[in-house]
């Protein structure tokens, strides 16, 4: 057993069993964004929620947008793709912190 189930993303809709009406504001607003074509597809919507899940580490949304980027259209070399983007801005804002360290040792005189 591991601590997260994919079955439970099936009861997301249960986290607002206290708090029903901000749970239905929140669905609404997030099928408006995910869920329909804008300026974006819902396929280019699909990879770019693909890529943040997998930077924000979300197993439950990694089946999701996995399931709808295949649903969609998008393909593995695609998704991968995605992923390494994704990858790729978060070694770059970890390294662009460095100026802070650099800023830190130049104030010190090291």
């Amino acid at each position: 057993m591991s601590y997260y189930e994919s079955g439970d993303l099936s009861r997301f809709a249960e986290v607002g069993r206290f708090s029903g009406e901000l749970m239905q504001k929140f669905f609404d607003y997030y099928n408006t964004v995910t869920g329909e074509d804008g300026a974006l597809t819902r396929r280019e919507k699909a990879l770019i929620a693909l890529a943040v899940s997998h930077s924000k580490q979300c197993p439950y949304c990694i089946d999701a947008y996995t399931t709808q980027c295949l649903e969609t259209g998008s393909n593995p070399e695609q998704m991968t793709e995605a992923i390494h983007v994704a990858a790729a801005l978060e070694a770059g804002m970890t390294l662009v912190h460095a100026v802070q360290m650099h800023n830190t040792l130049e104030r010190s005189g090291a």
